[in-house]
């Protein structure tokens, strides 16, 4: 018998036990990064939702998508400015980011996932108003912060079996109102209201370091706040902590900042003991399992 198959038959019997811990657990993933311009690692990413699927788990797939975003404003003329790293959003803009976001960037990863055999939905935060924000800062123009989250509409889709795959476009509390929303942010809040049992944050680093500059696999949220006053997590690292933080305090059980760059990144991480990128947990989980 070829020794691979016997390989394979173990590693699935292995992974028994977190199969069945995550069976009709809710997962939110923000996908993101340079894996959703690269057509292999976009089939992978599909594949890795479509199993979730099929072994019970309820995924929900938030994504991002800000090089689309620059390439039609450039192509448009359009001259985007950032303040304090957060992209200024006039009226023209949040135009085009709608457009990006819900249209091109929100139906390829539908297509994707079907592709794989899935059922995928696209939605936005608009959809049966999902998502209402209200204005970040006055400066950013139309940038939402998430205040009232709708999720009725996600758990219907987890009930006809459809994987829900949702752009961060919110509408707003004003009419014909519509806001952009950092990827991450949204993920986090709809996590939050859904009280999620994993948060996944893909990224293209691979996890929180210390101050040696080592990958911490494990952390609290005290630990967090530590190396934040430290200095040592800092620039992009802090809207992924922030929302971490955020997303625990709203009830959801763990947040992982994930290396999307490693192959079967999401399964790694739920359905065996190494993950790839740093857990962050309100318990000291230290001596259990990663899935535990």
């Amino acid at each position: 018998m070829n020794r691979d198959w016997i390989a394979t038959a173990r590693t699935l019997s292995e992974a028994l036990p977190y199969l069945q811990r995550y069976a009709g657990a809710v997962v939110v993933v923000k996908f993101g990064g340079n894996a959703m311009g690269d057509e292999d690692a976009m089939a992978e990413f599909a594949r890795d939702i479509v199993l979730m699927r099929q072994v019970g788990v309820n995924p929900v797939v938030v994504h991002g998508g800000g090089p689309m975003i620059n390439d039609l404003l450039g192509k448009l003329g359009i001259k985007s400015e950032f303040v304090r790293g957060k992209r200024v959003t006039d009226k023209a803009t949040v135009e085009v980011v709608e457009m990006v976001l819900s249209g091109l960037v929100n139906k390829r990863i539908v297509q994707a996932i079907n592709d794989q055999g899935g059922r995928a939905v696209g939605i936005s935060g608009k959809d049966d108003d999902l998502i209402v924000c209200e204005a970040d800062d006055p400066e950013l123009g139309f940038v939402g912060r998430p205040v009232e989250m709708n999720v009725q509409i996600l758990r219907d889709l987890f009930g006809a079996g459809m994987i829900p795959v949702v752009a961060p476009v919110a509408t707003g509390r004003n009419e014909n109102e519509t806001f952009n929303v950092n990827g991450d942010t949204a993920a986090g809040a709809l996590a939050g209201a859904l009280k999620a049992d994993r948060l996944l944050l893909l990224t293209d680093v691979s996890g929180v370091k210390d101050e040696s500059g080592s990958v911490v696999t494990q952390l609290t949220p005290q630990e967090v706040r530590d190396l934040t006053d430290k200095g040592v997590i800092a620039g992009g690292m802090i809207p992924k902590t922030e929302t971490a933080l955020a997303a625990l305090e709203a009830g959801v059980r763990a947040v992982v900042i994930l290396d999307g760059r490693v192959s079967n990144a999401c399964l790694l991480e739920l359905f065996t003991d190494h993950g790839a990128g740093s857990i962050i947990r309100t318990t000291e989980p230290r001596v259990k399992p990663r899935g535990q």
